[in-house]
C-alpha cells in the first residue's frame, strides 16, 4: 500500500535515537522529508547523516519557548513545506510519589508536558489541512506503570490535550493522534529494566504478561506511526493507539 507519503515534510522532535528516530527512519524510507531535532547538537547532526538527504537536524530542546517556531521554519526553509509534526520527548525520572522531588516534576512539566503543548498549538498555527500532529505517549495513559510516577502524571494530561485539540482543529482538516508505546526494546526500556538489579529477569517477567510474548522493536513503532502520519490514515484523529503487543488490557 503507498502511505502517500512522498515528498511530504514532517518535523520529528528527540529523533537522535529510540521511537523518534525509528519514526524518521520509516518516514525517510517511504519518500518523505524529516527535520529532526534532538539536544545535543553532535547527536542530532550525526542522527539526520545517518538518515540520508531526506533529513535535516535542529539542536533545539522541546521546553525552549522559541524551539517550535524554529523547527517549523526549518522545514519550509529546508524542504518547502510543512505537513505534520511528531512530538517525541524522553521519559521523566523514575520514582514512587514519594521519591519524586518538586525539581524533578516541574523540569517533567517544562519539557514532556509543556514543551508538548506549546509543539502542538504552534503546529496547528501553521498546518493546512491534511496536516497532522502526533504525540508520542505512553501505556501509562490507560494504566500507570509503577515506580513511573511522574510519566503517569504527565501523559494522561497529554491525551487529554491532544483530544481536545483534534476537536478544535479537526474542521480544518487538521489531524491529532496519539501513540501508546509499552515495551519496546529502546534504550530508555533497557535501562528501566535495569533498575530492577537483573535487566534479563524483568524482560522475561514482562515478556510473560504481553500476548504476543515479546517486546516490540523500535522498527514496528515506526511503521506504525508512519502510518499514523500519513495521508493513508486520513480518516483517525483523536484516537489513542496502544503500540503494545496487546498488553493493555482491551475496552
Amino acid at each position: 500500500m503507498d502511505l502517500g507519503l512522498k515528498d511530504r515534510v514532517y518535523v520529528v522532535t528527540g529523533a537522535t535515537r529510540g521511537l523518534g528516530n525509528a519514526t524518521a527512519r520509516e518516514l525517510v524510507g517511504d519518500g518523505a522529508k524529516v527535520v529532526i531535532s534532538g539536544r545535543d547538537e553532535e547527536k542530532v547532526t550525526a542522527a539526520a547523516q545517518a538518515l540520508g538527504s531526506g533529513a535535516f537536524g535542529v539542536a533545539a530542546d522541546n521546553a525552549d519557548p522559541a524551539a517550535a517556531g524554529r523547527l517549523i521554519d526549518t522545514a519550509r526553509e529546508r524542504f518547502g513545506r510543512f505537513d505534520g509534526i511528531l512530538i517525541s520527548v524522553g521519559g521523566p525520572p523514575a520514582g514512587s510519589a514519594a521519591e519524586n522531588t518538586d525539581a524533578q516534576w516541574l523540569t517533567a512539566f517544562e519539557s514532556v508536558f509543556l514543551g508538548a503543548v506549546r509543539l502542538a498549538r504552534t503546529a496547528a498555527e501553521s498546518l493546512t489541512s491534511g496536516g497532522v500532529i502526533g504525540l508520542v505517549l505512553s501505556g501509562s495513559v490507560r494504566e500507570p506503570i509503577p515506580n513511573l510516577t511522574i510519566s503517569n502524571g504527565l501523559r494522561p494530561g497529554l491525551a487529554g490535550f491532544a483530544k481536545s485539540l483534534a476537536a478544535e482543529v479537526g474542521p480544518r482538516g487538521i489531524r491529532v493522534v496519539g501513540l501508546l508505546p509499552a515495551r519496546i526494546d529502546t534504550d530508555r526500556v533497557r535501562e528501566l529494566d535495569g533498575l530492577s538489579g537483573d535487566t534479563d529477569a524483568a524482560r522475561e517477567r514482562h515478556s510473560a504478561t504481553i500476548p504476543l510474548r515479546r517486546y516490540g522493536t523500535p522498527q514496528e513503532f515506526g511503521r506504525t506511526a508512519a502510518f499514523l502520519l500519513s495521508p493513508a490514515a486520513s480518516y483517525l484523529t483523536g484516537v489513542m493507539l496502544p503500540v503494545d503487543g496487546g498488553a493493555l488490557p482491551g475496552l
